[in-house]
């Protein structure tokens, strides 16, 4: 059995990738979605951290976060995962045991502003390479409008493969866990 080594760097952008067990398209229903964003926002007030960048797809999710506290990424998403596998089965009344999530996660620390830039653009493209959409300003559960108005996408960005991603090996960073 292989053990995941993860680096851990102070004050360190981290980007990273969640799928969901047998990648299940639970984020298809909007109320799932929901269910994540409130239970990143307590995460968030149990161990601090700054969300720059994210995308909820169906079965999968991609988040580019900064801890502001003294808890790691590991211990954010130990935190996230099984607090909102809990509230989910509290909302669909499901009792006993559940594997909601792939086991681990893909994480990537940011080195450098050109790393940060390609891995909030490989963000925000995604919906576009899973085919969800055509431009990435029509995926409504991702960072991108935010993004956009602050002056880092022109407009029609992302309706061509951008440069910044078209070597970037899209299933490293998608990597299944089971």
């Amino acid at each position: 059995m292989s053990r995941i080594h993860r680096y851990y760097a102070p004050d360190a952008t981290i980007f990273m990738t969640q799928v969901v067990y047998h990648r299940t398209p639970v984020f298809e229903q909007p109320q799932f979605v929901d269910l994540l964003r409130q239970n990143l926002q307590a995460t968030k007030r149990l161990h601090p951290f700054l969300m720059t960048a994210y995308c909820f797809l169906p079965e999968h999710f991609h988040i580019m976060i900064r801890p502001t506290g003294a808890s790691s990424f590991s211990a954010i998403m130990h935190s996230l995962k099984p607090n909102f596998t809990k509230d989910y089965k509290t909302m669909l009344g499901i009792t006993g045991k559940m594997r909601f999530w792939q086991k681990g996660f893909w994480d990537h620390v940011i080195r450098d502003e050109e790393d940060f830039q390609r891995h909030l653009d490989y963000i925000h493209y995604n919906p576009v390479k899973h085919g969800l959409v055509l431009r990435p300003e029509d995926w409504p559960y991702s960072s991108y409008a935010a993004w956009q108005a602050r002056g880092v996408y022109p407009d029609k960005w992302g309706w061509e493969l951008p440069l910044s991603i078209r070597d970037y090996n899209w299933d490293e960073s998608e990597a299944d866990r089971d």
